[in-house]
């Protein structure tokens, strides 16, 4: 077993991803794994940060595959004893003008970006070393799409006690409900995207008051952050930030300092906390 830290962030051959790994590779002091679904996209990944004189390791992670994140945690676990550095970026949006029928793209989106990060959580979170940095890549468009909720909704998405559970079983309603097409009768608003992200969000609130809860001694600080609007696949070419400035927020977190005891379980967005 390595005592070499390690960094891993999840959905890296691209975009944010990719440039949070770049970051990493230059400033943490240990092993970075950039993970993707496909290994041809993610050696190829590789290469392109090693032309640039940086050495990244690659590991295969399909967040929609259990067995696949039950293997990578299995590896990290046999080769480093733990993880020192976790950042939940994987993600995926439909485009705008998309017309593949809303219910759908309400189950694939949450299905990646709520489900597939909290599977991740549920296998790596018990891995964290103390003094441990957990980054869980949310949106703005979750405090968004959270204004355009039910005060109903608004009130449960803010609570200070909502479970995991309660958590898992309103993300589940919303699919739900868009297959029966009440969704926003029930006071949600129309964004798949929004919704998966609220989800990211208060699943980085409860994981962060468990930690406290659980594992106090340990030093470990989760928050949640949006790295802005960045020119990638997802976001288009007219966005105002570049990928490594997308990941600067991120990567802030990622690397504070082992005397830090704060951000800890925050929505952070240019390295500042914003109101949930």
């Amino acid at each position: 077993m390595s005592g070499v830290p390690v960094a891993v962030v999840t959905g890296s051959n691209k975009g944010v991803g990719l440039a949070i790994v770049r970051a990493l590779c230059k400033q943490f002091p240990g092993d970075v794994y950039l993970t993707s679904r496909d290994p041809g996209r993610g050696q190829a990944a590789v290469a392109q940060l090693q032309q640039e004189g940086l050495r990244p390791l690659f590991h295969q992670l399909d967040i929609d595959d259990l067995q696949s994140i039950r293997a990578f945690r299995d590896f990290l676990k046999d080769k480093y004893g733990g993880i020192n550095v976790l950042v939940n970026n994987a993600g995926i949006a439909f485009k705008v003008n998309d017309t593949t029928p809303f219910a759908v793209q309400a189950e694939v989106t949450l299905k990646t970006n709520f489900f597939g990060t909290r599977n991740v959580s549920t296998e790596l979170l018990p891995l964290m070393k103390p003094y441990g940095r957990v980054v869980n890549v949310s949106s703005m468009q979750s405090s968004l799409a959270l204004g355009r909720c039910s005060q109903e909704l608004q009130q449960k998405f803010r609570s200070d006690t909502i479970t995991e559970d309660e958590l898992v079983q309103l993300m589940t309603k919303f699919v739900e409900d868009t297959k029966k097409n009440i969704h926003e009768k029930e006071g949600w608003p129309n964004t798949a995207y929004g919704v998966s992200k609220i989800g990211v969000t208060v699943l980085s609130r409860i994981q962060a008051r468990l930690l406290n809860e659980q594992r106090k001694g340990d030093h470990i600080l989760l928050n949640a952050c949006c790295p802005g609007w960045v020119r990638t696949d997802m976001a288009g070419p007219k966005a105002t930030k570049s990928p490594d400035e997308g990941a600067e927020t991120p990567v802030y977190l990622a690397l504070l300092p082992s005397s830090a005891d704060a951000p800890h379980g925050q929505f952070v967005s240019d390295k500042t906390v914003k109101p949930w």
